[in-house]
C-alpha cells in the first residue's frame, strides 16, 4: 500500500516538472519584457532631456553637460564624462560629473589638493590631454566600438589611483557618433549599486550614446541654420544700404546721354560707379573695383563714395581728387586696395579729362569723318590702385590725360567684371570682343549701347556663373 501512494506521489510530481519549468521560463520572459520595457523607457527619458536642451539654445558646452547628467540619470553610474578630439589628434575631457577617474595618474604635486574632489577633479580633466589611441577611450576612437569593461580592477587599460575615491571598478565607454561624423567618446563609471555593469547597460549605453549624437548633430545644424539667417539679414541689409549708395537716376546734363549698369555677384559686391553733376556743363563720373567681395567690400566702397564726392567738389583735377582720395582712405583701407578711374566730361570744352589708379582703360568711340567707320581706341594714363603705395609715390606717378569729345563720340567705363568674365570653358570676354560691341552699336543711344554689351557677355558666359561684380557705365556726346 505504501509502494502504491510513493507511485502515485512520484508521478505526480513528474507531471509538475514541466509545469514549474514553464513558469520559470514565463518569469523568465517576463523579466526580460520588464527590462528590455525599462530600457526603452530610459531611452525615451533620455531623447526627452536631449529634446528640452534643443528647444532651450544651449551652446555646446552647456549641451555637453546636459548630456552627461542625463546619462547618470538613465545609467545608474556614479560618474559621467564626454571626451572629445582635438586638432591634434588628442583627447580631452569637454564635460564631467560626478568624480570621474583622471584619464592618467595624478601628479605627486597635486595628490594632496584632493580635499575639493568634484571640483578639483573636473579640473583635471579640463586641463589633461592624452593622444586619441590611449587607453580606454583610445580604444574606442580607433575602433569606432563601445568598450564595456565589467571588471576594470583586472584590466591594464584602466589607471589605479591611490585615492580610493578615484577607484575605477567598472566603466563603459561608447561612441558619440552620427552618419560619418565623429563627435567624441561618452563614458561612464562604477554603477550605483556597486554591481558591475551588463551587457544591458552596456546596450542602453549604446542607445544613449546614438541619441546624444543626434542631439549633437541637430545642435550643430540649428546653430547653422541661426546663423544663416542672420547673415542673411546682415547682407540683404548691406545690399539695401548698398543700393540707396548708388545714382537712382543720372543728371541731367544738356548734350551728355547717360546709362549705368551695376550687377554685383554676390548680394552685395565691391564695385562702385557715381555720376555727379559739377557744373551746368561739368559732369563727375568714377568707377571703381575694391579688392574682396561681401560686406568688407561694400562698406570701404561707401566709404569711398562719400570721400570722392566731398573732394570732387574742391579740385578741378581728377588726379588731384584721386591723390586727395588716397590721403583719406590710407588708415581706413586695412590691407584692401581700390582700382579706380575719375573722369570729368566737360561738354563746353567737348572735351574728358580722366585720371586712372590702376583701373581698366576707358574705351572712347568717335566716328572717322574720313572713312565713316567708328574709330575704337583704350586711352591709358598712369597710376597706381588706391591704398597700394605711400601717399608721395601715389602723388607722383598719377596724371590727368585730356582727350576730345565731340557730339557723336561714347565713352564706355567698366570693371573687369566685364572684360574677365568666364565662360564654360574658363575663356574671358576680353576687351577685343567689348571694344567690337561697341564699335558695332557706336550709333546707338547709352542704354541701348549697354544693353548690347550686357547681352554680349550674358551670351558669351552661357551657363557659367557670374564669377566677379559687373559695372558699365556709357556716356554719349549728343
Amino acid at each position: 500500500m505504501l509502494l502504491l501512494v510513493l507511485g502515485i506521489l512520484l508521478g505526480a510530481a513528474a507531471m509538475l516538472v514541466p509545469f514549474y519549468r514553464a513558469r520559470q521560463e514565463a518569469e523568465r520572459i517576463d523579466e526580460e519584457r520588464q527590462q528590455v520595457s525599462q530600457e526603452r523607457q530610459l531611452v525615451v527619458d533620455f531623447m526627452h532631456h536631449m529634446a528640452e536642451a534643443l528647444g532651450e539654445g544651449l551652446t555646446r558646452q552647456e549641451l555637453h553637460q546636459r548630456i552627461v547628467h542625463a546619462a547618470i540619470l538613465c545609467s545608474g553610474a556614479l560618474s559621467a564624462c564626454i571626451f572629445e578630439r582635438t586638432g591634434e589628434r588628442q583627447m580631452r575631457s569637454v564635460a564631467v560629473e560626478g568624480i570621474f577617474p583622471p584619464h592618467r595618474p595624478l601628479p605627486p604635486s597635486v595628490r594632496g589638493k584632493l580635499a575639493t574632489r568634484a571640483k578639483f577633479i573636473e579640473q583635471v580633466l579640463k586641463s589633461e590631454s592624452f593622444p586619441d589611441h590611449e587607453g580606454i577611450v583610445g580604444a574606442v576612437v580607433q575602433t569606432g566600438k563601445g568598450q564595456l569593461i565589467a571588471d576594470a580592477v583586472a584590466d591594464q587599460r584602466v589607471v589605479v589611483h591611490e585615492d580610493p575615491a578615484l577607484a575605477v571598478r567598472s566603466l563603459i565607454a561608447v561612441p558619440l557618433q552620427f552618419r560619418d561624423r565623429f563627435f567624441g567618446v561618452l563614458a561612464v563609471a562604477n554603477s550605483a549599486d556597486g554591481h558591475p555593469f551588463t551587457t544591458s547597460d552596456f546596450s542602453l549605453m549604446q542607445s544613449l550614446a546614438e541619441q546624444a549624437a543626434l542631439a549633437l548633430h541637430n545642435a550643430e545644424f540649428l546653430s547653422f541654420q541661426i546663423e544663416k539667417r542672420q547673415l542673411d539679414l546682415d547682407l540683404s541689409l548691406a545690399s539695401g544700404i548698398q543700393q540707396m549708395l548708388l545714382p537712382r537716376e543720372a543728371p541731367q546734363i544738356a548734350g551728355l546721354d547717360i546709362d549705368a549698369r551695376y550687377a554685383p555677384a554676390q548680394k552685395v559686391g565691391g564695385d562702385l560707379y557715381d555720376v555727379f553733376p559739377l557744373s551746368a556743363t561739368r559732369l563727375g563720373v568714377a568707377v571703381a573695383d575694391v579688392s574682396g567681395k561681401g560686406i568688407p567690400a561694400s562698406l570701404l566702397m561707401a566709404i569711398c563714395r562719400t570721400n570722392l564726392r566731398q573732394i570732387a567738389a574742391r579740385h578741378e583735377s581728377p588726379a588731384a581728387v584721386l591723390a586727395e582720395l588716397n590721403r583719406a582712405l590710407g588708415t581706413d583701407l586695412r590691407g584692401m586696395f581700390i582700382t579706380m578711374l575719375y573722369a570729368v566730361v566737360d561738354t563746353a570744352a567737348s572735351r574728358v579729362t580722366f585720371a586712372r589708379a590702376g583701373h581698366e582703360l576707358p574705351l572712347f568711340s568717335r566716328r572717322n569723318p574720313l572713312t565713316g567707320v567708328p574709330d575704337i581706341s583704350y586711352v591709358g594714363s598712369e597710376g597706381m590702385a588706391l591704398g597700394m603705395v605711400p601717399d608721395e609715390l601715389f602723388t607722383a606717378v598719377i596724371g590727368d590725360c585730356t582727350e576730345p569729345f565731340a557730339p557723336g563720340d561714347n565713352l564706355v567705363l567698366y570693371t573687369d567684371g566685364i572684360t574677365e568674365a568666364p565662360n564654360e570653358e574658363n575663356k574671358e570676354f576680353s576687351g577685343s570682343r567689348l571694344a567690337d560691341m561697341v564699335r558695332t552699336l557706336h550709333g546707338r543711344s547709352a542704354r541701348e549701347l549697354n544693353d548690347g554689351i550686357l547681352e554680349s557677355v550674358h551670351r558669351f558666359a552661357g551657363a557659367a556663373p557670374q564669377r566677379d561684380d559687373l559695372t558699365l557705365v556709357a556716356i554719349k556726346r549728343t
